[in-house]
C-alpha cells in the first residue's frame, strides 16, 4: 500500500510573499508640507508590517506639526507695530 501523499499536497510557496504595495491613490491638498507628509506614507509599501508604525508615526507628527503651525499668530513685518 503505496499512497503518494504529494499529489494532495497544494504547492506552497517555500518563502511568503513580500509586501505588496496598496496602491492607494494620494490626492494633492494644495499645501506643501501636508502633501509631503502624505507622500511619506507609500513608504510603508516597501517595509514589513512592523516597522509601518514609524512611519505612520512620522506621518503624524508632521500633519499635527501643520496643524499647530495654522494656529500660531502671525509673525509681523518689519514695517508692522511702528508707533
Amino acid at each position: 500500500m503505496t499512497d503518494d501523499v504529494s499529489a494532495s499536497v497544494p504547492d506552497v510557496p517555500a518563502e511568503p510573499a513580500g509586501a505588496a504595495p496598496l496602491g492607494l491613490v494620494r490626492t494633492p491638498t494644495g499645501h506643501a508640507g501636508v502633501d509631503a507628509r502624505l507622500e511619506r506614507l507609500a513608504d510603508a509599501d516597501h517595509l514589513p508590517a512592523d516597522e509601518h508604525a514609524a512611519v505612520y508615526e512620522d506621518v503624524h507628527g508632521g500633519l499635527r506639526e501643520a496643524l499647530t503651525a495654522l494656529d500660531a499668530p502671525p509673525v509681523p513685518g518689519p514695517y508692522e507695530n511702528r508707533s
